[in-house]
């Protein structure tokens, strides 16, 4: 290990003491490294020539010269109701770092043990759900959707009671940013204004430095037009991947708009507009459909903590950008995923009909949209055999086609542009599934190849095609629950 390509610092540790806690990490026992992800450790400047350098310190049994572990406080509205008692209950921010090209990263250990906000829980993390984080933070930033990133996983012995025993492991998570909506609502209602002033002007300086050039008085709106658009940005990417965070709670929403906190996620397979992917989610909050009204919701919390420092016509102001935002980019990231370059009155219908259509018949998301962009080299079987009633797939492609015909584009060209835009591999609930049980029975090697298809997820890749393939019946609509 070498720190000559990275800068250590520490910048969490100048708020003011009530944001964090130190608390040393509770050693695992038995530790073993699972993934390293030397792609990302290489951008972030470091170098190790062996992985298992870092097991102990994700094993919580070692730290290094310059960490120093805290838990983060918070708090956050949760299924719609206010939470006054979260913060980091099983991860500590061990320090960070910056690197060759000035990027600043967090380093958050999950599952180092008890904090004094574990509430009653244990403070680890078992090794499914961190298999499940690993997976998906890696396949969305393939994507191209911002995500918090996973540089190395560590699995071991320590048993961890949940619905049974399990066993414990620990992720490193590393992101330009930990701070998410809940720590302005617990400046705001918890600490006062001048806590709350800190926290933004810490926030600006290290996430959003080009607003500190704008006049004072300005700051604080832009900043909040930045987050929500931001925000508003973000969940456009998940409607058109058809992906479901399952616990858009405001103490998981992240202040620089990443993907944050991966716990009952899934990418739709069936496409039903209304999925709900959170075993715990009986009401439906998080349903799919539900996802752009409560990326607002959140902004419109996170718009209430920062009241107290800004003015309401700035509040007003900067809440309109989520609308705006959202719906530029999501008709915009439609029309790609349809192959429609030029932007026509009718294309919103045209949306709105092929949601209806897959909604209606079920229809597989992902391998509609990638059958779509072969069209011109495959003909119409990809899209056909994915319909019970071929006919309303017939009746539907008469009036896409009439839709192409309008584009000036060559066949060829759309072609290449749709599937570098439509994924053919995503990371199915079912296919975390079989690698978790796989790691269970001490057998990382299918994790290790489902990571490096994921990881192209736009390319051909004949040899993986078991991995695009239709879920078995077994492997849709799996039932997953916040229990890590």
């Amino acid at each position: 290990m070498s720190a000559d390509r990275f800068r250590i610092e520490h910048r969490y540790l100048e708020l003011p003491h009530t944001f964090y806690t130190r608390v040393q990490p509770m050693p695992l026992k038995g530790a073993r490294m699972v993934c390293f992800n030397q792609q990302l450790a290489a951008d972030m400047g470091i170098h190790s020539d062996n992985p298992d350098d870092w097991t102990a310190i994700g094993a919580g049994a070692e730290l290094l010269e310059g960490m120093d572990p805290v838990a983060m406080k918070y708090t956050g509205h949760q299924f719609g109701a206010y939470n006054p008692e979260l913060g980091d209950g099983r991860g500590l921010l061990l320090w960070e770092t910056v690197g060759p090209d000035q990027r600043r990263w967090d380093w958050h250990l999950k599952g180092a043990g008890i904090t004094p906000y574990s509430r009653f829980g244990d403070g680890r993390a078992v090794l499914r759900s961190t298999i499940r984080e690993y997976l998906c933070s890696e396949a969305m930033a393939a994507l191209d959707v911002p995500t918090t990133r996973a540089l190395f996983m560590v699995s071991a012995r320590d048993p961890v009671q949940r619905e049974g025993v399990e066993t414990a492991a620990t992720l490193m998570r590393v992101a330009q940013s930990h701070i998410r909506f809940g720590h302005f609502e617990y400046a705001a209602y918890h600490q006062g204004e001048e806590a709350l002033r800190t926290l933004i002007d810490h926030t600006l300086e290290l996430h959003f430095p080009d607003l500190l050039n704008q006049p004072e008085e300005d700051r604080y709106r832009l900043f909040l037009e930045q987050v929500v658009s931001r925000t508003a940005n973000l969940v456009a990417q998940w409607q058109a991947l058809g992906f479901c965070h399952g616990v858009m709670n405001s103490d998981n929403m992240s202040i620089i708009g990443d993907t944050f906190d991966y716990g009952p996620y899934a990418f739709l397979d069936d496409f039903d507009a209304g999925h709900i992917c959170n075993h715990s989610d009986q009401g439906g909050r998080y349903a799919y459909n539900r996802q752009p009204q409560i990326g607002f919701i959140n902004c419109q919390y996170l718009a209430r903590a920062l009241a107290p420092v800004m003015n309401e016509d700035d509040l007003r102001r900067a809440m309109r950008q989520y609308e705006l935002s959202y719906n530029d980019r999501f008709p915009r990231l439609l029309r790609a995923k349809l192959g429609l370059e030029q932007e026509l009155d009718g294309d919103v219908e045209l949306i709105m009909e092929t949601f209806n259509l897959l909604h209606e018949f079920r229809v597989d998301f992902t391998r509609f949209f990638r059958g779509l962009s072969t069209l011109p080299s495959q003909g119409t079987a990809p899209i056909r055999d994915l319909f019970v009633d071929r006919s309303a797939a017939d009746s539907w492609l008469v009036r896409y086609r009439e839709r192409l015909a309008q584009e000036t584009r060559s066949e060829e060209a759309r072609e290449a542009a749709m599937c570098a835009t439509n994924p053919k591999f995503i990371l199915r609930n079912y296919l975390a599934q079989q690698v978790i049980q796989e790691a269970q029975n001490g057998d990382y090697d299918p994790m290790h190849k489902l990571l490096a298809v994921l990881a192209r997820p736009f390319d051909e890749q004949p040899e993986n095609e078991d991995y695009a393939a239709l879920p078995p019946d077994w492997g849709k609509h799996l039932n997953i629950s916040c229990s890590s």
